[in-house]
């Protein structure tokens, strides 16, 4: 069985204590190249959101940014970013963004790579989240939720493949951001052999 990751958190400086940048970094993997490779996608990702949460631009008030860790067993990684901003205004915002690795090679995974090549992941996804919709009464905004995007947004927790979407996608602000948790075992007709679900789907 692999084991843990190590990750420590690093705080990124800024002059003024009304901007905090915490985010994760991994330490003591065996192999350096593949622990280079995921620090560098965790920094580059976190750097984009930065841009787009105005990090870099005077009018900034407040900014907090931090991360979450979801899964990281089995040779799996799977973590949020968080960054909140606020430039003025009724209300700030915040983006959260997922990043899913292999802890052996490196590879930060894709939606289409957790399931079968040419298998209709998306179709099956949309199905369950318009359900899911429908059951626990989600307000939509217009036009209605017809199906994910083939990239989009997800995290593994466990034996569960959560799909979300930022806030305002599909839903009102006071929705905030949509989750909508699958079990892998619901799943297993379309999921990739050998791949992140299979794994974590193999311990149930």
């Amino acid at each position: 069985m692999e084991l843990p990751v190590s990750i420590v958190t690093k705080k990124l400086p800024h002059p003024t204590t009304k901007v905090t940048v915490y985010y994760p970094v991994v330490v003591h993997l065996p192999n350096t190249h593949v622990q280079s490779k995921i620090n560098h996608a965790i920094v580059t990702t976190l750097n984009n959101i930065l841009i787009e949460q105005s990090y870099y631009k005077p009018e900034l008030v407040e900014l907090l940014a931090y991360f979450e860790l979801k899964t990281n067993q089995r040779g799996l990684l799977s973590l949020n970013l968080i960054v909140y901003s606020f430039t003025g205004g009724a209300h700030g915002t915040t983006i959260i963004k997922s990043l899913t690795f292999d802890t052996k090679t490196g590879k930060q995974y894709e939606l289409k790579e957790l399931f079968k090549p040419g298998s209709d992941y998306v179709k099956q996804l949309s199905d369950i989240i318009r359900q899911r919709i429908k059951d626990w009464n989600i307000e939509l905004l217009d036009p209605p939720f017809k199906e994910i995007r083939s990239d989009q947004d997800f995290y593994i927790a466990d034996t569960t493949l959560v799909i979300y979407f930022q806030q305002y996608e599909i839903t009102a602000g006071v929705w905030g951001f949509p989750y909508f948790p699958i079990p892998i075992l619901d799943l297993a007709d379309i999921i990739q052999p050998d791949g992140p679900l299979d794994r974590m789907m193999a311990f149930t």
